[in-house]
């Protein structure tokens, strides 16, 4: 099995769901950036959300986007995403790595290229917000042949015939979008998340995992209760981003930020 297949088997043996952080490669820069995802895994954190950089992220809000401006302008591009991966890698041999982010840098970089130097760096999965099912042919072989998962999106939008659609030849776990919009905007819609699961679960034996505008620990406890995943990025990148200094560098309360929000989130699970 995968260690995100692993990773759910042991979950749900346990009786509870995973705590998935997205935080953003190279914020607010590449050093500090490691010991934020190093801090994360120790957290708590049972899969991890590897964000790259990109400058028009356009399924992020205001808190992802700014992430990502500030993690370009410290020089972080895609083999320093690698890095980051790599050292998450070295303190935890089984914890799954997924990276997401935008099909641009992937294409820039060549498909197969990218795969593979992920495949050597650590990573599980792939989630790419603008390469919809009908278009992920030119990736999924790439993925395949690696054994790496390519996991999809499900929006309160998607009808039955559209689920239906994004489960035929996905992977790893189904993301769930909570409401429509862009991330961190608003509060989960609990009554389509409901209804979406209901539809994959009848389809799929794929875990669910909710994201989007999950920030507090008694969401994620709702959310917990109905999908074996939480996923969380706006509200820990907020963290982060609070205790910056006036010109956008790290100081000593940000490697340990994140980390915070991570243990009760957690604990809440």
């Amino acid at each position: 099995m995968t260690r995100i297949a692993t990773r759910f088997a042991k979950l749900k043996a346990e009786g509870r769901s995973a705590l998935i952080p997205y935080l953003c490669a190279g914020d607010p820069d590449l050093a500090t950036s490691i010991e934020i995802f190093k801090n994360a895994v120790a957290a708590g954190a049972d899969l991890i959300e590897v964000g790259m950089p990109f400058s028009d992220p356009v399924a992020d809000g205001p808190s992802i986007q700014a992430a990502s401006n500030r993690a370009l302008a410290a020089g972080q591009d895609t083999q320093k995403t690698f890095e980051v991966v790599r050292a998450i890698r070295e303190i935890d041999a089984d914890i799954p790595i997924v990276l997401m982010g935008y099909y641009n840098p992937i294409y820039s970089y060549g498909v197969a290229q990218f795969v593979s130097d992920a495949a050597d760096a650590g990573i599980d999965g792939f989630i790419v917000c603008d390469l919809p099912p009908e278009m992920d042919h030119e990736m999924r072989p790439y993925t395949e042949d690696a054994g790496l998962a390519l996991i999809r999106f499900v929006t309160p939008a998607s009808d039955d015939a559209r689920i239906a659609t994004v489960l035929d030849g996905a992977s790893g776990f189904v993301y769930v979008i909570s409401f429509a919009g862009v991330t961190g905007a608003n509060k989960p819609d609990m009554s389509h998340v409901q209804q979406n699961i209901n539809v994959i679960k009848a389809k799929s034996d794929l875990p669910v995992c909710v994201g989007f505008g999950v920030s507090t620990p008694e969401q994620a406890k709702a959310v917990g209760e109905i999908a074996e995943g939480v996923i969380v990025g706006s509200a820990l990148v907020n963290a982060i981003a609070d205790t910056l200094d006036d010109k956008g560098a790290a100081t000593a309360a940000t490697a340990t930020a994140a980390s915070t929000r991570i243990e009760a989130l957690a604990a809440a699970l």
